[in-house]
């Protein structure tokens, strides 16, 4: 897990023409995505359609990758972050518990900058696995340069669920997804880019990456 300064962004929205400042605590990232050995180890389940120990687990839902969050919790003997019901299709943050959980939207965005502020954070074909230059292939974590901060691959090779509801108003239940794929265009691959997905769907260029709050320090 890396450690991630707090720190300040502006987040936008295309459909609304709006943007706005958003204030980040400082909070822990793991450095790769979660890789197949890593989700195998906790899970025992291998649900990637290209097998390879160190290569992002992919074909996992927005569901898969929170429960995935609460078992590690559990494993690592911290309290789980989410409260799920499976029911009615409800999942409910603990802010004050602390496991491991998804990144937020602007977590995600602010941790991918790294304190730059173009499109990318280094050039693309060598920060980055997409389409010109993955050979048509999800490739292992950790194989371009990592961005300022330690954190590889966050542009290519696989989209990030994060925790927050895309457009509530429009696409209902639908998550975020960040950071662009092994089968993207160069455009797609933007720290700004968003991307959108039923939280049950299971897709061949969509993995996830955990985060930690920061510990509180006391008096």
């Amino acid at each position: 897990m890396v450690a991630v300064p707090g720190g300040r962004l502006t987040l936008s929205d295309r459909r609304t023409q709006s943007s706005w400042p958003v204030e980040v605590a400082p909070f822990q990232m793991s450095a790769f995505p979660v890789t197949q050995s890593w989700y195998a180890l906790i899970t025992g389940r291998r649900p990637s359609s290209t097998q390879g120990e160190r290569l992002p687990v992919e074909g996992v839902s927005w569901w898969d990758a929170v429960q995935f969050c609460n078992a590690l919790s559990r494993r690592e003997r911290l309290t789980p972050v989410y409260d799920l019901c499976f029911a009615d299709e409800t999942a409910e943050w603990d802010t004050s518990a602390d496991g491991y959980r998804l990144p937020t939207e602007a977590e995600w965005e602010y941790a991918c900058r790294a304190g730059s502020t173009g499109a990318r954070y280094g050039q693309l074909d060598e920060v980055a696995w997409y389409q010109g230059n993955s050979e048509g292939r999800i490739r292992a974590v950790g194989g371009r340069l990592p961005n300022a901060w330690g954190l590889y691959d966050m542009l290519g090779n696989v989209w990030d669920w994060c925790w927050d509801v895309y457009d509530a108003e429009v696409y209902g239940t639908y998550r975020v997804l960040r950071g662009g794929g092994w089968a993207d265009e160069h455009w797609s691959c933007r720290a700004s880019v968003r991307r959108r997905s039923h939280p049950t769907f299971r897709i061949d260029d969509v993995g996830f990456r955990i985060a930690r709050s920061t510990p509180l320090s006391r008096p």
